[in-house]
């Protein structure tokens, strides 16, 4: 099982990047796939979540509006396009998978908690003029 994030580097305010993170060992399928992102001194907050069962989403107030997240099950792999892009957005993003299978979430089948069972490596978002 592995996840590879990647797309992150340096962008202006107002700029835009799409993030990637492909999967590979098993099928996004009855896994649901979170973005986070970590700041530096800052917790790791989830950022949006997509559901391979059903495809519903949950997303973060912050990113409201700017984020969206799809999927491309020929590719295996989950996007999280970022427009709009604030300094405040400058982070190292990461995804994680959770199979929904196995771990069922209470009540929802994409959760922006970090409870998922596996994380890829992170990739930095850097914002600035």
């Amino acid at each position: 099982v592995q996840l590879q994030a990647s797309g992150g580097g340096l962008v202006g305010p107002g700029g835009s990047l799409r993030l990637s993170c492909a999967a590979s060992g098993f099928t996004l399928d009855y896994y649901a796939i979170g973005w986070f992102r970590q700041a530096p001194g800052k917790e790791r907050e989830g950022v949006f979540c997509i559901s391979g069962s059903d495809g519903s989403t949950d997303f973060a107030d912050s990113v409201k509006g700017r984020f969206t997240i799809s999927r491309d099950d020929a590719k295996n792999t989950v996007y999280l396009q970022m427009n709009s892009l604030k300094p405040e957005d400058t982070a190292v993003y990461y995804c994680a998978s959770r199979n929904l299978r196995l771990y069922p979430f209470f009540g929802t089948s994409c959760s922006l908690s970090d409870d998922y069972d596996f994380w890829g490596q992170g990739t930095q978002v850097t914002v600035s003029s």
